[in-house]
């Protein structure tokens, strides 16, 4: 496993490497090519291409995240960009700010509102990312005792491995990205607990990158295309955005396992995207004239993220088995230190 790490590095340079130059070739594009059509068909090589890197790799870790930067969030960008929409679309990008701000969840500062309270105004020291740190870790090792837990128990360990996995990863990007630029790394959570309902969840607190690149491509095209009463064209265009929303996960699950698809990702996102159009419709029949209390509504909306997760989502982790691949990249890497850092050998 230590020689395919060599091997996966490699790899690795390699798809990065072909993204880095299809992104230069697209930033030219830009410069030379209006807005439109014409721009999108002379980008869509690019597109495709950014489609197949994932499949270059076998290390999850870099699939998934890879397949998240690149295939979903760089590909979706892109489609704005040829429309002069989007984060890509300011003529004042330099080369280096184009390529950074289309592989990684990152937006510009905004100059001028100093006085404005941030999100994350609390600098990150070492406390910062222990705390973060911590629960993880404290995950990884649950996992040594799955033979004793029932397996409903393992799928919820999945959840709270995937979030504070995403989240630790988001913080030390974050800190990198400041250090180095005045650039700002998007949040990728909001406090998902503390949801009140499933719209406040998806739209405003989980996977808020997937909600800012969403809102563009998909909801508001479906909106403004929409032929009933602007009252309750949101809901359809809140389902479209679900359904694509599945389509990519599925997508990146079958980066992960190389398995045909099981749609029970697709299940978990198209029950979500129905249940909000329901939502949608009961509060605009109620009109806010009542509501449960925020501890109710905040237990039954956890409730229900994890029950479907558990029922739909979480299983894919088992059918792909992305612990046992993901455990084996541990020890890999853990080997390698010992051996050319520590100048460790058995």
């Amino acid at each position: 496993m230590v020689g395919a790490l060599s091997h996966e590095a490699k790899r690795l340079t390699e798809a990065w490497g072909s993204v880095m130059v299809s992104l230069c070739y697209c930033f030219c594009v830009g410069k030379l090519v209006d807005k439109g059509v014409k721009r999108l068909i002379l980008m869509a090589p690019v597109m495709i291409l950014f489609f197949l890197v994932p499949l270059h790799l076998t290390t999850v870790h870099m699939i998934g995240t890879t397949g998240f930067f690149i295939s979903w969030l760089a590909n979706f960008k892109l489609y704005l960009f040829a429309f002069r929409n989007g984060p890509l679309s300011s003529p004042t990008l330099s080369l280096p700010i184009f390529l950074l701000v289309s592989c990684f969840p990152i937006k510009l500062q905004q100059l001028g509102n100093e006085s404005k309270p941030k999100r994350h105004s609390v600098r990150e020291g070492s406390l910062f990312y222990l705390v973060k740190a911590l629960p993880l870790l404290l995950v990884i090792q649950s996992f040594r005792y799955t033979h004793l837990l029932p397996n409903k128990a393992v799928l919820l360990l999945y959840g709270f491995n995937m979030y504070f996995s995403l989240d630790l990863m988001l913080a030390v990007t974050a800190s990198l990205v400041r250090a180095a630029s005045s650039l700002e790394l998007e949040p990728q959570f909001n406090e998902p607990y503390l949801a009140t309902s499933l719209q406040d969840f998806w739209g405003k607190r989980w996977n808020l990158m997937v909600s800012e690149i969403l809102r563009p491509t998909v909801y508001e095209p479906v909106l403004r295309l929409s032929v009933l009463p602007r009252k309750w064209a949101s809901a359809p265009a809140a389902l479209a955005t679900f359904v694509v929303s599945g389509i990519m996960h599925e997508l990146i699950f079958f980066y992960l396992g190389r398995l045909r698809p099981s749609w029970g990702l697709m299940s978990f996102f198209l029950l979500h995207g129905v249940c909000i159009m329901a939502e949608i419709a009961l509060k605009k029949a109620i009109r806010r004239r009542w509501s449960l209390p925020t501890p109710v509504a905040r237990t039954l909306t956890i409730l229900f993220v994890f029950a479907t997760g558990i029922f739909l989502f979480f299983p894919e982790f088992q059918r792909c088995k992305i612990d046992q691949k993901a455990f084996a990249e541990y020890a890999a890497v853990g080997t390698f230190l010992k051996k050319s850092v520590l100048g460790y050998s058995r």
